[in-house]
């Protein structure tokens, strides 16, 4: 049943619903749903696809645009090396819930704390070249962020950000001060650091390494010349790069020579390295400190025995590099081919590849037109990104081979005809 408000569904978004004037959360819930219906009627429902295959190349997928499972190249997974179907990734894992059972049992602080945790967070010290205790695991990339700058930010302190992180920075700032800079505009970088000189206990500079949406690479050298010539910190989320960037795959921090500058690096369990979970890399001080101050630390159930898996992981972006090669193969050939389309793609320099339209309704009409011509990709519209900045994003993985590439390649060609998405000339 329907609630009186006064959203226009024809121009509306999600964040629309957050919060309605005069209507309580469960009246909310009902106008959401109205606006769902109607999303779905227009052809616009691109969320929540059921999948019915592991991650890969090529998945199965059921959608309200067909009828029954359908098989799609899939150009939504961050499942970049495609270590989730690595065998001996996932024999290790195996063994992990054989010898330890499937769960943990309790948080990491009053029990849940085991050898298979003991030996992921000391190999990922090693990884990055870092002391022994220099690392903290979390259950989530997105806690990894969230947990820690809750635990470290409070009202006396402040976090001068990029505006395109993560939304997992932004709730782990909720207890403490922020000042944003347009996304990297080392200017206003530089006004924010100077405005707040003298005036917080705590500057912490947040950034991405690679940016989700964008694809694009922060400008680190820079960015950490200007944080400690201001005197502040440096946090880098490096999700997107670690594992897939850099001569040894330690990320886009390592192309800039600053692994071991970085005040704190946090990173992802969930995409180069094919499981779940995060971390976090600093001084075994902070490390320590957080492994007792971090709500997700005290209060929740830690990562299961298939962490195991992990191990190898780690183990595997050195001793099987080919991975990465073949990923960065796939994106050249990518990009071009969209480039030779006079598609817009940006400035990524990562597998995130974008193909920017700015109208969310064509954007919405793409994502289903590519569907139908079995190839499954993510319509981006705010508030994701900004309302006029609304794009297809695509991601590519190392198994993907050129048939898959040119059958996505040759559905863009098809939508461009169909809703002219090129640049126009």
């Amino acid at each position: 049943m329907s609630v009186p408000h006064n959203i226009d569904f024809t121009k509306a978004s999600f964040k629309n619903f957050e919060n309605i004037p005069n209507l309580n959360a469960f009246e909310k819930a009902e106008a959401f749903k109205d606006f769902t219906n109607y999303m779905e009627i227009e052809g616009h429902m691109n969320y929540r696809f059921v999948t019915h295959n592991g991650c890969g190349p090529e998945i199965l997928i059921s959608s309200p645009f067909q009828d029954g499972p359908k098989s799609c190249v899939s150009l939504v997974s961050n499942d970049y090396l495609n270590f989730t179907q690595h065998p001996k990734i996932k024999a290790a894992a195996i063994a992990g819930i054989n010898q330890y059972g499937t769960g943990a049992g309790a948080s990491p602080l009053i029990g849940g704390h085991h050898e298979y945790h003991v030996k992921l967070e000391n190999k990922l010290s090693t990884f990055f070249n870092r002391p022994k205790d220099s690392s903290l695991i979390y259950t989530t990339g997105y806690t990894a962020n969230s947990s820690t700058l809750l635990a470290l930010l409070k009202s006396n302190d402040c976090a001068i950000v990029d505006m395109a992180v993560h939304a997992s920075v932004y709730e782990g700032l909720l207890e403490t001060n922020v000042k944003t800079f347009p996304h990297n505009n080392l200017d206003y970088l530089e006004r924010a650091l100077s405005a707040t000189k003298s005036k917080f206990l705590t500057r912490l500079v947040i950034i991405d390494g690679v940016y989700s949406q964008d694809g694009d690479l922060a400008k680190i050298d820079k960015i950490y010349e200007l944080t400690k010539q201001y005197g502040a910190y440096l946090m880098v989320d490096d999700a997107h790069g670690i594992g897939v960037l850099g001569k040894n795959g330690r990320g886009a921090i390592e192309m800039f020579n600053l692994l071991d500058k970085v005040d704190i690096i946090s990173g992802t369990l969930s995409k180069a390295f094919g499981h779940i979970g995060g971390f976090i890399i600093s001084k075994p001080e902070v490390a320590n400190y957080l492994k007792f101050q971090a709500r997700q630390q005290v209060f929740s159930s830690t990562s299961t025995p298939a962490t195991n898996g992990l191990l190898v992981a780690l183990d595997l972006i050195d001793e099987e590099p080919e991975w990465r090669v073949r990923l960065a193969e796939n994106v050249a050939y990518f990009k071009k081919g969209l480039l030779d389309m006079n598609l817009n793609i940006g400035t990524t320099e990562s597998p995130i590849i974008p193909v920017k339209i700015g109208d969310a309704h064509k954007t919405g009409d793409a994502a289903r037109l590519l569907l139908k011509a079995g190839v499954y990709a993510n319509a981006i519209v705010y508030p994701g990104v900004s309302r006029k900045d609304s794009r297809i994003r695509t991601s590519l993985m190392a198994t993907h081979t050129k048939e898959h590439l040119d059958m996505a390649l040759n559905a863009f060609e098809h939508v461009n005809q169909k809703l002219g998405i090129s640049i126009k000339q």
